[in-house]
């Protein structure tokens, strides 16, 4: 019992003892040299959600989740990469939620077509009771 007690006190402080503070990634606070590449760079950061803070995009987020992905979209950027293969594959990484530009799959038709359809249903019963409150 002793040894199981000993064992999971050695598991429990294990977090406590581990580093906490990475090094930082090297172009997430740094602008690009370019101010063209840098413009791109910055206009796409603006449309990528910090996946830590979830309300903010990755351009005003301090997370350093957002940090390591600034980096690498600047780094991705200097290698002559197109902003928008940049965003496919941020996609194919983390889900489409990552992207505050909305996808328009056929899977999510039902999602866009839902508030037309209720907005249809409701002027439907509106008129149904103006009707029936005429008579």
């Amino acid at each position: 019992m002793k040894a199981l007690i000993a064992l999971f006190l050695a598991f429990a402080a294990a977090p406590a003892l581990a580093q906490t503070a990475l090094p930082p990634a090297p172009w997430a606070d740094r602008q690009i040299p370019d101010a063209r590449q840098e413009r791109a760079a910055k206009a796409l950061m603006e449309t990528i959600r910090c996946l830590t803070c979830q309300s903010q995009s990755i351009a005003d987020s301090n997370a350093s989740m957002a940090a390591d992905m600034r980096s690498q979209i600047r780094e991705r950027i200097m290698a002559g990469e197109r902003p928008e293969a940049i965003r496919a594959w941020l996609v194919a990484r983390y889900g489409d939620w990552v992207s505050y530009a909305p996808s328009a799959d056929p899977i999510l038709w039902p999602l866009w077509a839902a508030p037309l359809v209720l907005l249809a249903l409701g002027l439907v019963l509106m008129r149904g009771r103006i009707r029936r409150s005429r008579s």
